[in-house]
């Protein structure tokens, strides 16, 4: 069941990964940075292209991950806030859904990023 909304706490990677990685290696990133994947809190993770992009959600049964695919464009670059510091940074739901639909929530003009 989708149980994801604005009440969440959502923690983007601020590098990207590869996606072919599962919930041991993701909850691994997580513990890396000295948090706690079980905390509740969402946290998600790009790929290289920014076409995909996954989402580690602890939940009272087990993990569960959310996989987004683009069928066109890419995320916006700007959600790598920072490629030499891969700490997780917060990110509001609104936001959120902006960046998964391939548009940059502050950008003056908003467009689809395509891929070229």
């Amino acid at each position: 069941m989708f149980s994801l909304n604005e009440s969440n706490k959502f923690m983007v990677y601020g590098i990207h990964v590869d996606l072919r990685k599962g919930v041991e290696p993701l909850s691994g990133l997580v513990r890396l940075m000295h948090m706690s994947p079980t905390d509740g809190s969402v946290y998600v993770f790009f790929n290289r292209s920014r076409s995909r992009m996954k989402l580690l959600h602890w939940e009272r049964g087990g993990y569960v991950i959310y996989y987004k695919r683009l069928e066109q464009g890419r995320i916006s670059r700007k959600v790598f806030r920072s490629s030499s510091n891969p700490l997780f940074y917060s990110m509001r739901w609104d936001e959120l859904l902006l960046f998964m639909e391939g548009v940059y929530p502050s950008a003056a003009r908003r467009k689809r990023f395509n891929i070229q």
